[in-house]
């Protein structure tokens, strides 16, 4: 669960630490307080988009850090098993996330002191916490979500992803097909074309690194003066008249002699008599290398003829005249591949055409058993929503997820990627009314109670421990808020549930109750967070129930709220 977040020079805030607890926690506080910039900070340090546009104003920093506990039992083994996999290890049952971006747009990552990818804080973060975002419900109002929520209630994530893999096999098996059927003339067009290309490069016949190698010779070869001048120089210095040899020769012998008066000099006398040798070697190397230059213009004209066959041969088969020649060398084997795929007439067509039909076969059979175990799914799903509804006032509403087989006449048109199902969530909201497509009769409202329903039946078969709500009351009021609080604080019961609100009705059933507020601070706009207990959160409820936080009309209607449907400490609180 979350334990602690810590943020600092994020959007309105400044410095804030807030502690969780477990069971049922509600933020709340006015329109604009900062409620949603702190679920902002939570998405950010878990792996969410980040953007200078976050740092608060006049800072180059912002960061965001978040403490979770996790043992065995409370959350996936999956969890487990990603942080042994990137060598991370637990402390105290602890795990610590943290990311900064600064206004230049760099920003970094860490799980515990290893430091991670975004996509690595996003990947992990999704085994400790489900955020359900203030407009994630309109994703049901998208058809195409359904049958992705179908599946991954069903737990058919692996046996779809191997689907839709089986499925590119057999339309890249039908491209290749649909491509040997082109017209002859195009064919033949194609043969020739590249016929002459491996051929025009099999005359040139290409050595590997050829390119690098003529150009090193032509630069010597072109520079012959200069390189002669340079190589007279040395040789003069070295062994010429009073040049360097010389010299040191003349050096050794004095070395020697007045070694016979001090033998301290015996250790300068070897090393001057070994840098005599290494030189004399030396001068003896540049010698023959100055007696081997010599300046052949016929071997030059050929090199550069040589590279300019080359730079032709690359303007037209590398991706540049720049490129090295091995992109040559390998449009040759990429030409001579195709040319075998297209002059391998019926023979190839027909292995292609066998192949193709063995894997209709297996897509189409594999794409009926994925349709009959989402058809199966989508009963006890229906059911299972239908339940948690009338937990939610919702208690005459039919809901079913329809599935029904894709238009088409071949197997690849009746299947697509995900296999043969239009998966589509329908409703009827009164008794005897038809069920209808939810995106076109559901109120924002129900949206939200049905989003909330499908977040609880996930949450029976996932180990996410932490779910977080913001502005689930979206378009609800009355008993149905109060049907909404009473089953989140069910669900509080299994995991640890956040929930940003605007309802006392909902917010009254909570265990435990903060509040955001936004105050100036120096002619700066920052917001701060706190609990809120005993009589404060009366105060708090009041508020939220009329707007007026000190009428006592306010104070007893919300003290008799909360004596009613909060139970524990936070009831015997409210009598101080």
């Amino acid at each position: 669960m979350l334990e602690q977040l810590d943020i600092k020079n994020f959007a309105l805030i400044d410095s804030l630490s807030v502690e969780f607890l477990d069971g049922f926690t509600v933020l709340s506080g006015e329109t604009g307080a900062g409620k949603s910039i702190l679920i902002g900070a939570l998405s950010f340090v878990l792996g969410g988009k980040a953007g200078v546009e976050q740092i608060r104003a006049g800072e180059t920093e912002a960061s965001v850090s978040a403490s979770f506990c996790i043992k065995p039992g409370t959350v996936s083994p999956a969890a487990f098993a990603w942080l042994d996999e990137h060598g991370i290890e637990l402390e105290n049952d602890r795990v610590l996330l943290r990311r900064y971006i600064r206004s230049t747009g760099k920003s970094g990552a860490w799980i515990q002191d290893v430091q991670v990818t975004r996509a690595d804080l996003s990947a992990f973060s999704s085994f400790l916490i489900d955020i359900h975002g203030q407009h994630e419900h309109q994703s049901l109002m998208r058809v195409a979500e359904h049958r992705v929520f179908l599946d991954n209630w069903a737990g058919l994530q692996q046996t779809v992803a191997d689907f839709t893999r089986m499925y590119a096999q057999l339309v890249a098996v039908q491209k290749k097909l649909e491509e040997l059927r082109t017209g002859q003339q195009d064919r033949e067009r194609r043969i020739d074309m590249l016929t002459f290309a491996v051929q025009e490069i099999a005359d040139a016949k290409i050595q590997a690194g050829e390119d690098e190698r003529l150009e090193e010779e032509e630069s010597k070869l072109a520079s012959y003066e200069k390189l002669y001048a340079d190589v007279e120089e040395m040789s003069s210095l070295l062994d010429g008249e009073g040049g360097i040899v010389s010299l040191l020769k003349k050096l050794r012998g004095a070395v020697s002699h007045a070694g016979q008066y001090d033998k301290n000099l015996a250790g300068t006398g070897s090393r001057i008599e070994n840098s005599f040798y290494e030189l004399t070697d030396i001068a003896d190397e540049i010698g023959n290398y100055q007696r081997s230059l010599v300046f052949d213009p016929e071997r030059l004209a050929s090199v550069q003829d040589r590279l300019a066959l080359l730079y032709s041969l690359k303007k037209k088969y590398a991706s540049s005249s720049a490129a090295p020649v091995a992109e040559v060398l390998a449009y040759k084997a990429d030409a001579e591949a195709q040319l075998a795929e297209l002059t391998g007439g019926a023979e190839n067509r027909e292995a292609l055409q066998a192949q193709y039909n063995s894997l209709m076969k297996q897509v189409y059979a594999a794409a009926k058993s994925l349709s009959a175990q989402r058809s199966a799914a989508a009963v006890k799903m229906s059911e299972q929503i239908e339940t948690v509804l009338a937990a939610l006032g919702m208690g005459s509403t039919k809901f079913q997820v329809c599935i029904s087989e894709k238009p088409g006449t071949a197997v690849e048109q009746q299947c697509g990627s995900y296999g043969m199902d239009d998966v589509e969530f329908r409703i009827s909201a009164n008794p005897g009314s038809p069920l209808q497509p939810l995106a076109k009769i559901a109120s924002g409202g129900e949206l939200s109670r049905v989003m909330l329903a499908i977040k609880t039946i996930f949450a029976e078969t996932d180990m996410v421990p932490t779910m977080i709500f913001d502005e689930i009351d979206t378009g609800i009021g009355g008993e149905v808020a109060v049907a909404v609080g009473s089953h989140i604080k069910k669900l509080a019961e299994k995991r640890q549930i956040l929930c940003i609100t605007h309802l006392a009705s909902i917010a009254v059933y909570a265990d435990n109750q903060i509040k955001v507020e936004k105050a100036v601070n120096k002619g700066v706009m920052q917001s701060h967070i706190h609990p809120v207990t005993g009589e404060r959160r009366v105060e708090e409820i009041a508020r939220m129930l009329s707007g007026d936080p000190a009428g006592a009309e306010s104070l007893e209607h919300a003290r008799s709220m909360l004596e009613k449907f909060s139970i524990g400490k936070n009831a015997e609180d409210m009598h101080g």
